[in-house]
């Protein structure tokens, strides 16, 4: 990694406003993609990773710098690398969203992202963004505050990166290629590990659990990524509070709570006091299981690390276990959790709710299936839909083929709203809207403001929590409820004061979700999609393409000259006319 340092930091002050003007850093990191043996569970498999590390290398930056990263692919599959909640302004290029904004990095090759920070602080995270390679490829993305900035919280003692992950004791990706042929469920996790370990409560677990030493009467700051691939999660440490600080990269009002709960995708960032007796907890986790409850096969480890203080004191008895960490099924906990999540509003970080909503979006999620008739026999195939519409990849990416006016790659009707209206979240168990499989994309003008209501559905009985995610943008969440969206009642319970500020939000199972932001990420091509895996690869995916303002600071960046090559490209093209850089 190399470093451009940042010149000194300039203070303004207009109309009592405090205006800071940095000269960012500029960092350098190559990441090398390779097979590696790793033994967990008594077994030893061959798995993708980059740079040998699993989880993979963190990335450190202050708000306002650019990485540049070069991914070189010594691996089996193509793939991408996403950016977990960064916005990347006027630059989807960078995105990393295969068949979205790029094609993907065939093996042997390599491809350079720039990264920029101009908005996030906190804890984010990157990711392989290729069917299921993010299982094995991901880590964190640690945001500090501007050079001669702190934390809105007294700066912690040190700190901790948590990432919790999903194990599989074979080759998964292997598994999912086939699924994605037969259109068949996939397959459930072997454990949950923090930091690439299970913990004690795994087989052949017990001495390689992550092990995290502190110093009493410190307070830590621990950054939590949930990279799992389907899950959404609760994480406790037994007998210490943590208080929430931070979420997606945004900052929130502090709360104390015995528990978190974290959607699929979401980072989180927290307090902990070390004011206990000096000894050994268990950090602890588990998944919350939203899914048929007549189905009780799911994943129920206990994935564990331990908090180890330093000091003089019996180190042979066992590490305390959490016991108020929420059990796997407990809905109240969760919906708890998330009505406690609040923006936290200063000068540097001022609360911005649209106001005037030009466009309103009523999308239903669901899981839905395709029947095919055989002659001697009838089969199905799994899908899952937004707005009746399931989601298939092109053949050149949608960014390449709007930014070249390219024809016959995506089309422009992605509906605002569902082309059937019921009772989204009785219990359906035979019933399907036949969803239609398309490449349909939604277009914005610059600046529009947003509001999108989603609704879980329950087809098939299998409804269940969605973590939705927008690529470029961040939103912000003004209410969630249990059963179908009423516009009279529920408007009522919109906080438009607070509410938290995210890029990955839980839609409730049989439930709705109400967001809104302004897009302002010019002629950006922007995934929107259900983060968890098996939901994604199913086709609960579309895309928001938000058109070039007036001017070039408004306006998408030019390419970057060595994008992935897509075998689909036209030898002749009419790019799309926009200003220059």
């Amino acid at each position: 990694m190399g470093v451009e340092p940042a010149c000194p930091v300039l203070l303004l002050f207009l109309a009592g406003i405090i205006i800071w003007v940095v000269e960012a850093e500029v960092h350098y990191y190559d990441f090398v993609l390779a097979e590696k043996n790793f033994t967990r569970l008594c077994k030893t498999k061959s798995m993708l990773v980059v740079n040998g590390q699993f989880p993979g290398p963190t990335i450190y930056v202050h708000k306002g710098d650019t990485v540049f990263v070069n991914v070189h692919n010594h691996g089996d599959y193509g793939l991408t690398i996403h950016w977990h909640g960064v916005k990347q302004p006027r630059n989807p290029w960078s995105d990393g969203s295969a068949y979205i904004t790029q094609c993907p990095i065939e093996p042997g090759h390599n491809f350079t992202y720039e990264v920029v920070f101009s908005e996030e602080e906190g804890t984010l995270w990157w990711h392989a963004n290729s069917d299921w390679t993010r299982n094995t490829v991901h880590g964190a993305i640690v945001i500090y505050p501007p050079h001669g900035f702190s934390y809105p919280f007294p700066t912690p003692a040190g700190e901790q990166i948590l990432i919790l992950g999903t194990w599989f004791t074979y080759d998964v990706n292997k598994v999912i290629k086939e699924i994605l042929r037969t259109g068949k469920d996939v397959p459930i996790s072997d454990a949950y590990i923090i930091n690439g370990q299970p913990g004690d409560f795994c087989a052949c677990s017990k001495e390689m659990a992550y092990r995290w030493q502190v110093d009493y009467g410190k307070t830590y700051l621990i950054r939590l990524v949930n990279a799992l691939m389907n899950e959404e999660f609760f994480f406790a440490i037994a007998g210490h509070d943590l208080i929430v600080v931070g979420i997606d990269g945004s900052y929130l009002k502090p709360f104390t709570t015995s528990y978190v709960m974290l959607s699929n995708g979401q980072t989180m960032d927290v307090l902990v006091k070390t004011n206990r007796s000096p000894g050994r907890y268990y950090m602890a986790g588990r998944q919350y299981y939203t899914d048929n409850l007549f189905f009780t096969g799911y994943d129920k480890t206990n994935a564990s690390a331990i908090l180890e203080y330093r000091g003089k004191y019996d180190r042979l008895s066992s590490p305390f276990f959490p016991e108020k960490l929420p059990s796997y099924t407990d809905y109240d906990s969760a919906t708890q959790f998330r009505k406690r999540l609040k923006s936290l509003a200063s000068k540097e970080h001022p609360i911005d709710v649209p106001r005037n909503v030009t466009t309103q979006m009523y999308i239903t999620a669901s899981m839905d299936k395709i029947v095919h008739n055989f002659s001697a026999y009838m089969d199905y195939t799994l899908l899952s839909s937004l707005n009746n519409i399931s989601w298939v990849n092109p053949s050149t990416d949608v960014l390449q083929a709007y930014y070249r006016n390219l024809s016959g790659f995506y089309t422009l009707d992605f509906p605002d709203e569902p082309p059937y209206y019921f009772d989204f979240v009785a219990d359906l168990r035979d019933d399907s809207t036949h969803p239609l499989k398309g490449t349909k994309v939604k277009v914005l003008e610059y600046g529009e403001e947003v509001e999108i209501v989603f609704q879980s559905t329950n087809l098939l009985n299998a409804s269940d929590e969605h973590s939705m995610y927008i690529h470029g943008h961040k939103f912000y969440v003004l209410g969630e409820g249990y059963g179908n969206f009423n516009s009279t009642r529920d408007t009522e319970t919109y906080n438009l004061v607070d509410p938290p500020y995210l890029s990955t939000a839980s839609l409730p199972v049989k439930g709705w979700l109400t967001i809104r932001f302004k897009a302002n990420n010019p002629a950006g091509v922007w995934a929107m999609h259900c983060q968890e895996g098996r939901h994604l690869i199913w086709g609960m995916n579309t895309v928001l393409i938000v058109k070039n303002g007036s001017n070039p600071e408004t306006s998408i960046r030019t390419p970057p000259p060595n994008m992935p090559s897509c075998a689909s490209y036209p030898s002749i093209h009419k790019p799309l006319e926009v200003s220059a850089e």
